[in-house]
Formats: C-alpha cells, structure tokens, sequence
C-alpha cells in the first residue's frame, strides 16, 4: 500500500531554501539594507540546519557571512527573492522525497517570473536537490496551502480559485486535482481576509498557520476602526465552523495585527502570521512594534519546545512579502 504525506512544516527537515536579493531584483534602490534581513534569516537556519542559497554570485554572496559551514550556495538567476511561492513542493512517497514543481507565473501575471519558474528544475539538474521530480501544469504557490501532515489542506478561495491563475478549472476541478497531487483527503476553504499590500491575492501563510495538528493560529484584528476589521472577523468566524479530521473543533490562536505600517501611502502587510518553523526554532517577523513582545509571548506558549528568533522584517514588508515568503523548507521525508 502505498503510503503519501504532504508534511507538516513541524516535520523534520533537511535543509531550508532561499533566494538571495541581487541588483536585478526589486530589491536593487536599497539592496544594502534588504541583504540585512535576508543575512540575520539565512544565518539563523544554517545555525542549526542546511540551508541552499539561490544567488546570482557565489563569491560575493559568501562574503556576506562570518560562517559557511552549513551552507550549499548554487548560482542560479532570479527575478525575485520569494522561494515559498518558486521552490519544490514536497511529498513524501513511502519515505522518499518527491519534489512537485508548479508553475509560478507571478501571483497572477502581476510580475516577470521565467527565471524564478525554473529554479526548482535547476536545482535538479545541478544535483542540489535529489529524489523523484515533476512538472506540474497547473499555477500554485507554496505560500497558499498550508498542511496538517493527515491530509488536510487550509488555503484561500481568493487565492486559489483567482481566474489569473488556472482559469480554465472550476473549484471542484482544482479540489480533485490538489487532492490528487498533495495527497490530501480535504480542503479547507477560507473565504474572507486579505491584508492590504499584499500583492498574492491573500496567500494563507499572511493569515492563518497550523501550529499543530488540532490548533490554528491566525490573524486577529479588534479595531473596528481598521480597513481590516470586518473581513477578519468573517474569516475568524468561518475558521471556528472549521473541524478537525476528527470532528472536533480546531484550538484557535488569535495573533495580534501590528500597528499600521506604511511605505510611500502605501500600507504595509505586516503580520505575526508569516513564521518559519525550522527543525530546532521558530523565526517570528517583528516590525519593532508594540505588540511584538505579545507576539514572542504566544509562539513561545506554542513551540516550548523550539526557540523564538524574532527577525526584524520592516524592510521585508516593503516589498510586500515577510519572513515565511522568503523560505522553503525541504523535507527528511524519513
């Protein structure tokens, strides 16, 4: 019988994926001050665990860290530097690794995305990446599913049924398909919520995470005041008509939103939310905020287990993406 498990970000890892800012990257007016968070993030991985670091030049990349040792750097070209929604999506097959390489077109043709599609299958054909691959024809960002390693998906109607990225397929269709691919029994549609900025068509990984299991963190606005307030509340009232596989109601974590941050009049998608779960820590994005301490506070109840490495992501959000956006992890599968 064959045994198929789309994991959990908590399950064992092998190694994290990256993308380095280079000149021809949006990040290119200020590319001094992005590397910074890009460094303290990829530092942090590789701390503890392999990381794979995608750049456009090797030697001059090396030269940002004091400490190498845990790090694979390959020279391949990007347009950007968001490896959640361009890096392998991962399955595991009876214990080895199949890594699914969708199509990215650039949250819905909004930005040039050739070179960032073909990173997974270079990373194949340079041997960086080793085990069972495949093309997949159908548009899906890793930033917009979220897995509980028992075969339930949680993702966003917005995101996923949008007519810019597989227009030719009705929900039902894109349900069997995901199911199909992502060795899944169900999927968990959230049909409001979406932060301003965020120019992914409100991925799943700005809103709400599985923190385990029967648990769900998400975010959580009070302020009637805020442009957020009503779809959030909507989108906190469908997650507690959402069941466990066991029928039960899933534990539900409220994060706090940030304060507003802005760039230009431009309102930034700064949240809790956006975490990376590695093999012995949680990065969490901070935004020097008041309500970071509370934040560090929950995910430490959360992960007693693992350390809380809180990232300052201000200069990530300006490019309308945060820490989980800028990461891939690459499963043990065992």
């Amino acid at each position: 019988m064959t045994e198929c498990i789309f994991p959990t970000e908590w399950a064992e890892q092998s190694a994290v994926l990256m993308a380095f800012p280079h000149e021809g990257t949006d990040w290119a007016d200020d590319l001094k001050r992005a590397l910074s968070p890009f460094v303290r993030i990829a530092s942090t991985i590789a701390y503890a665990q392999p990381l794979i670091l995608v750049c456009d030049d090797i030697k001059k990349t090396e030269e940002l860290f004091c400490d190498t040792r845990n790090i694979t750097f390959v020279q391949i070209p990007t347009n950007d530097t968001w490896a959640r929604d361009f890096g392998p999506i991962t399955i595991c097959r009876n214990g080895k690794r199949k890594f699914l390489d969708f199509t990215f077109n650039g949250w819905g043709k909004k930005f040039a995305a050739d070179l960032d599609d073909a990173v997974t299958s270079r990373l194949i054909e340079t041997g960086i990446l080793s085990g069972e691959y495949e093309k997949v024809d159908f548009v899906l960002e890793g930033g917009s599913i979220e897995s509980d390693g028992r075969g339930t998906l949680l993702t966003t109607s917005k995101c996923l049924l949008n007519p810019n990225r597989n227009p030719q397929m009705k929900k039902e269709d894109i349900e069997n398909f995901l199911k199909q691919k992502l060795c899944a029994d169900r999927i968990l549609w959230l049909d409001h919520g979406e932060l301003e900025g965020d120019d992914t068509d409100a991925h799943i990984d700005t809103l709400a995470r599985f923190v385990d299991e029967k648990s769900i963190a998400y975010v959580s606005c009070d302020d009637e005041s805020d442009s957020h307030y009503i779809q959030l509340k909507k989108m906190e009232e469908q997650l507690k008509s959402f069941r466990t596989a066991d029928g039960e109601p899933y534990r539900l974590v409220p994060l706090p939103m940030p304060s507003p941050k802005f760039k230009d009049g431009r309102r930034l998608p700064a949240t809790y939310a956006n975490f990376l779960i590695t093999n012995r820590s949680v990065l969490l994005p901070v935004y020097k905020d008041e309500k970071d301490e509370e934040a560090k506070a929950i995910f430490r109840s959360l992960f007693p287990d693992r350390e809380i490495v809180p990232v300052d992501c201000l200069k990530l959000i300006e490019q309308g993406g945060s820490l989980h956006c800028v990461t891939m992890q690459i499963p043990a599968c065992g």
